[in-house]
């Protein structure tokens, strides 16, 4: 099963202007985040829970970013 975050990825662009000024507020590495964001790595309910918090997602919308699958 692989999911879309392409959702995700321009809620980071539009709010960090780049995926490192993001990860550098995740305080993660870049290659560990990269590799969420590419589907190469799952997301813990802990971390989804700070990604939201970090990019302004509301709780409720959590689907709409993390768990929309790819067709």
């Amino acid at each position: 099963m692989e999911f879309d975050y392409s959702k995700l990825r321009g809620r980071i662009v539009e709010m960090y202007g780049t995926f490192n000024a993001f990860f550098e507020k995740l305080d993660i590495s870049s290659v560990i985040a990269s590799k969420k964001i590419n589907g190469k790595s799952g997301f813990s309910q802990k971390q989804i829970v700070k990604w939201c918090n970090l990019l302004d997602i509301d709780l409720k919308d959590v689907g709409s970013f993390f768990y929309v699958l790819k067709v």
